[in-house]
């Protein structure tokens, strides 16, 4: 435990994003996956205002901004070419260049009539996109399409090679492929449950693997463990749940771990802890941590264990309002951080602080607060069980 605390303890700013003329909260952040040494990372970032913009990973300035597009959700790199998606309630996801400074997609993703994308991802191998969609008269869908790029098919939308429509009731907040079989793929929705399929089956009956409740709506899912045989949500009011899918044919207990608000029982040394923003598998040590923050931008980290959760460290001076997105390198243990202070920060373990003033909180005109998640304290009070 020492180990982990002086490793996240040891995070100090290197960089703050220069300021742009239009300040956005911070949706999303993402990391190019190709080794780029002469030209260095990109990172990617979702803004409120239905821009991604691209940046340096290093100097944190922007490079380009693909802009005019509302409803955008999620931002994710591929994983082997600087290829950026996000989907978008106008039933497509879409799909940029992030080297090209043209701003328009070069390949689009269409739905079926009447889908509106709200979460989405693509396979390890870059192979299969999958896209969850808003509840539509009786119907919440995954649909998924080939993201294997063809020169020929740039010019035309690419049609869907079929969908799930059986195994959620409500919209599907959460897509998450597993981080190296490209046909594990887990989802979340607002009806509490998180499936895991196997999509190299026949149908949807026989891909769902299993089906887990969280009781309440989901707002991240992620894959831990090794060889990333675990799956971990959190939920819109703050709850927290770990399952360990090795035990699916035991008698052991699948869930390893469910507290319903995290807030009621952490003890975090700095403050309080006024909500989640996601977790993180981290592969050397063999963990996975839960991060959170306050209103004023404190960021805390937290380790998972059966036992609970424990608080490791907080990161303080940095953002000055909610913290909405972060990325963490496992290559060199940085942490990218965005908030709704509109700022881009880039931390790195014992790395030297160097001296910048906090800016003031930035709180952004309500005009542009589309679809983004709003923590507040007064969400205590939990959906009923059934």
């Amino acid at each position: 435990m020492e180990k982990i605390e002086e490793q996240f303890a040891s995070l100090n700013i290197v960089k703050r994003s220069s300021e742009t003329k239009e300040p956005t909260y911070l949706l999303g952040i993402d990391t190019s996956k190709t080794v780029q040494t002469e030209k260095g990372s990109l990172v990617a970032v979702l803004c409120s205002n239905g821009s991604i913009r691209i940046y340096d990973k290093e100097r944190l300035n922007v490079l380009r901004e693909f802009r005019g597009y509302p409803g955008l959700n999620g931002v994710k790199f591929a994983n082997s070419r600087d290829s950026v998606y996000s989907s978008c309630t106008d039933g497509t996801v879409k799909c940029w260049d992030a080297r090209l400074a043209s701003g328009k997609p070069v390949q689009l993703f269409k739905g079926y009539p009447s889908n509106t994308f709200i979460s989405f991802d693509i396979s390890s191998n870059d192979h299969v996109i999958c896209a969850g969609t808003e509840k539509v008269d009786d119907d919440a869908l995954l649909v998924f399409w080939d993201a294997r790029i063809n020169s020929q098919d740039l010019s035309t939308a690419k049609e869907p090679l079929g969908a799930y429509s059986e195994t959620h009731s409500d919209d599907i907040t959460q897509v998450c492929f597993h981080p190296s079989n490209p046909n594990m793929v887990v989802s979340g929705s607002t009806d509490g449950l998180v499936n895991v399929f196997d999509i190299s089956a026949d149908n949807e009956d026989d891909a769902l693997v299993t089906t887990c409740n969280s009781v309440s709506s989901v707002s991240f899912i992620g894959w831990s463990g090794k060889d990333y045989k675990q799956i971990y949500c959190m939920t819109h009011d703050e709850g927290f749940c770990w399952w360990d899918l090795n035990h699916l044919d035991t008698d052991e207990p699948i869930t390893c771990l469910n507290i319903p608000d995290v807030r009621e029982v952490i003890n975090v040394k700095e403050g309080n802890l006024d909500y989640l923003i996601g977790g993180l598998y981290n592969e050397k040590m063999d963990k996975l941590f839960v991060v959170g923050g306050t209103n004023t931008g404190i960021i805390h980290i937290m380790s998972c264990m059966t036992s609970g959760l424990v608080h490791v460290t907080s990161l303080q001076g940095g953002h000055a309002a909610t913290v909405r997105s972060f990325c963490w390198n496992m290559q060199d243990d940085s942490l990218l951080t965005g908030g709704e202070d509109a700022q881009l920060l880039l931390w790195k373990p014992g790395a030297v602080e160097k001296t910048f003033t906090k800016k003031d909180s930035m709180k952004i005109a309500s005009s542009v607060y589309q679809r983004v998640r709003v923590h507040s304290n007064d969400s205590y009070k939990r959906r009923k069980k059934q």
